[in-house]
């Protein structure tokens, strides 16, 4: 039977910190640089290139076939947009940018969405909801807990600030590999998942949408899904460490 959860060694430990923290580098560097005017296939290209600049190389370019170096999402667009030469981005837009570094064998994956202006009204409830959401679950994942603790914590969270809970994508397990066990829902109903243990390292990543929970795969690329009725999303991710104490954030954001 496959693993429910994967428990990393000290060694991996280590390795998996300084893709962590190279990865956070990178996405507040993107996220600094970002600009009115740019097209979006611009910020990828510059991603490319701060990410070669580390040493490490994408962990999302070519994986299962994506073409980006991050993924770049806009407005109602949730997850996995990929940057075109068309799309330009605007001091009203808002951007998710999902970004993950190989390293020394060890996987950094961490997201943020943010715009260009002080954001009011419903957008603002937006992105503080998602990322209050996002920090409830962290503090959640204690050891002893069960990854069901980080779910029912996110979902509140989200419903506090009335944002629907994109179900169709999940947080996950990372560190060697992009993806590890187990699966971490933003939303219950599912069971308790595994007990949490010193040594796993999650990433949780809430998905919020301002209108419902129903998302659609773009047909033509296969891989931008966006909000059925239209309705603006967030993504914010971190990556943790459960240990003996609290849960240590590996991609801590200096931007947030």
């Amino acid at each position: 039977m496959p693993p429910t959860r994967i428990i990393h060694t000290p060694e991996e430990i280590t390795r998996i910190r300084r893709a962590a923290a190279v990865t956070a580098c990178v996405r507040d560097e993107i996220a600094a640089m970002a600009r009115p005017g740019m097209s979006t296939f611009e910020l990828d290209q510059l991603a490319g290139e701060l990410i070669n600049r580390t040493g490490g190389i994408s962990a999302f370019k070519n994986y299962c076939g994506y073409p980006g170096n991050i993924c770049i999402s806009m407005n109602d667009t949730v997850i996995h947009g990929i940057g075109t030469p068309e799309q330009i981005i605007t001091e009203n837009d808002i951007i998710s940018i999902d970004v993950g570094v190989k390293i020394d064998g060890a996987l950094g994956d961490t997201a943020l969405t943010f715009g260009f202006k002080e954001q009011t009204g419903e957008v603002k409830r937006l992105l503080d909801g998602t990322l209050d959401s996002l920090m409830q679950g962290i503090a959640a994942a204690k050891c002893g807990a069960f990854v069901r603790d980080i779910s029912a914590a996110v979902e509140k969270a989200a419903r506090k600030h009335r944002l629907a809970v994109v179900r169709d994508y999940v947080g996950h397990g990372c560190g060697i590999k992009l993806h590890e066990p187990p699966e971490v829902p933003n939303y219950t109903g599912w069971g308790k998942g595994p007990r949490l243990e010193p040594g796993m390292v999650l990433c949780i990543e809430p998905m919020l949408n301002l209108g419902t929970d129903s998302v659609k795969l773009d047909r033509k690329d296969n891989w931008t899904v966006r909000t059925r009725d239209g309705a603006w999303s967030a993504h914010f991710e971190h990556m943790i460490l459960i240990t003996e104490n609290e849960p240590e954030i590996l991609t801590w954001q200096k931007t947030m």
